[in-house]
């Protein structure tokens, strides 16, 4: 592993398949022994935490962080309270070291990427005619007279094997 992690994006527009691509990619290289690591960016609130659990009443209180910790995994969850969003650098920076971070959404970020297209995507204006961080099309349709690759948006392993190609990442498995 290096200092910094290779970085990967999944970029596209609601219900293009991002989310899917994602799931099966980290199944893709997990097995093939890479060690990933995810960021997803939500453009809506959320909440992770169930209301009336105590970590919940915690934040509820008005703490700024809760960390919640058992013998299998641990979480920390950091309320903003009013302060900016942190830019894509703070957030990649809190990432323990990895082989690849897939990035899901951040599509404005200068990071190399795959769009995702679906028929049934909420919008279908190419992302990849105004973004030179785009290097591939994944697509549920044909793509004809696309300047860049183009995969089938279920071919995880040639879709695998191209981010590897690109990122630099060893071969293995």
């Amino acid at each position: 592993m290096t200092d910094r992690p290779r970085i990967f994006g999944i970029a596209g527009w609601k219900n293009s398949g991002k989310t899917g691509l994602a799931v099966r990619l980290v199944e893709e290289f997990t097995r093939r022994g890479f060690r990933i690591s995810t960021i997803k960016h939500a453009h809506h609130d959320f909440d992770i935490d169930k209301v009336g659990a105590d970590s919940f009443r915690h934040r509820q209180a008005g703490a700024h962080e809760v960390a919640i910790v058992s013998g299998t995994r641990f979480a920390i969850m950091h309320e903003l309270r009013g302060a900016p969003e942190p830019s894509f650098e703070e957030i990649l920076n809190r990432i323990a070291p990895c082989d690849l971070v897939l990035i899901e959404g951040y599509k404005r970020e200068p990071v190399p990427k795959i769009e995702a297209r679906r028929l049934e995507a909420a919008k279908r204006e190419p992302l990849s005619f105004s973004d030179p961080w785009i290097k591939a099309i994944a697509a549920d349709h044909p793509v004809p007279g696309a300047d860049l690759p183009v995969f089938d948006l279920d071919d995880t392993m040639a879709i695998a094997d191209f981010i590897i190609a690109l990122t630099g990442l060893p071969r293995r498995a």
